[in-house]
């Protein structure tokens, strides 16, 4: 059992679904995000999606990207990430889920990169340009070191391709809502239940719905459709940009107790 395995297990067997939320290392600084990484774990988050700053984030919409560029402008490394990591994950009960390009981790080296990232603590990792097709190069020796290498379903899968992404990715399936970039929206895809249908006619591995979700009543609402996990992702880097660090973090902290409260609160069947 990996840890995100176990935490999914932990939540089934209490009927819960996971938060997942999402913030960019580096923003405003590393300081903030060491800091913000213990409030989201203090606030009910169940597993918590750390993005390395990347120059060419194709998969981000505005929000994500800013926050990537203006760390990227302040210094921020891998390096930087990983080190703050280790001392901040042992103060975690959130597994860390590592959210990077396949580029960087090339260039590094794939046996080296998650060599690194697993003694830092991280736990999974997701890869948002990694092709099912070349999937195999990081799953295996990620498999090796004990690290989850989650995959994407994309509203435009083929079944087939559904099949073979939720036979190979690990820890959980990470469905995306729309096609398009991450960012806040005021629905979700109406196309997300039958998605979430079509996936588990394949698959017992749990599923997190992303992009998209900004608000409780999403979250509610994509709990309601079946989903084991709600990853939201911008509107967290919004909150936590705003005003002062100590007022974005207030604001994170808020935002996520009324998420979790919101995936927790039993449904009203009419």
């Amino acid at each position: 059992m990996t840890k995100i395995s176990d935490c999914f297990e932990n939540l089934a067997s209490h009927s819960q679904c996971a938060l997942v939320p999402f913030i960019t290392a580096g923003d405003p600084d590393i300081e903030t995000t060491a800091a913000a990484l213990q409030i989201l774990d203090r606030s009910g988050a169940d597993l918590i999606e750390l993005g390395v700053p990347y120059s060419d984030p194709l998969a981000d919409g505005p929000v994500i990207q800013a926050a990537a560029t203006r760390a990227l402008q302040r210094g921020t490394t891998l390096e930087q990430v990983l080190e703050m990591l280790e001392v901040t994950g042992p103060k975690l009960r959130s597994p860390i889920i590592l959210f990077t390009y396949y580029n960087p981790i090339l260039n590094r080296g794939i046996e080296r990169f998650l060599k690194q990232i697993a003694a830092a603590g991280v736990a999974g990792l997701v890869v948002p340009d990694l092709p099912l097709e070349e999937s195999a190069d990081l799953l295996k020796p990620a498999s090796a070191v004990g690290v989850d290498v989650t995959l994407l379903v994309a509203p435009t899968s083929s079944a087939e391709r559904i099949e073979a992404i939720a036979r190979s990715s690990q820890g959980f399936i990470y469905l995306v809502s729309v096609t398009g970039v991450t960012g806040i929206r005021s629905q979700i895809a109406q196309r997300v239940p039958d998605l979430l249908k079509q996936i588990r006619q394949v698959t017992h591995k749990p599923i997190g719905v992303g992009f998209g979700i900004s608000q409780p009543e999403h979250a509610t609402q994509v709990r309601d459709w079946g989903a084991n996990a709600v990853i939201v992702g911008s509107a967290f880097v919004k909150r936590l940009a705003e005003n002062t660090p100590q007022e974005g973090l207030s604001a994170i902290a808020e935002f996520c107790q009324q998420l979790k409260t919101a995936i927790s609160t039993p449904s009203v069947k009419t």
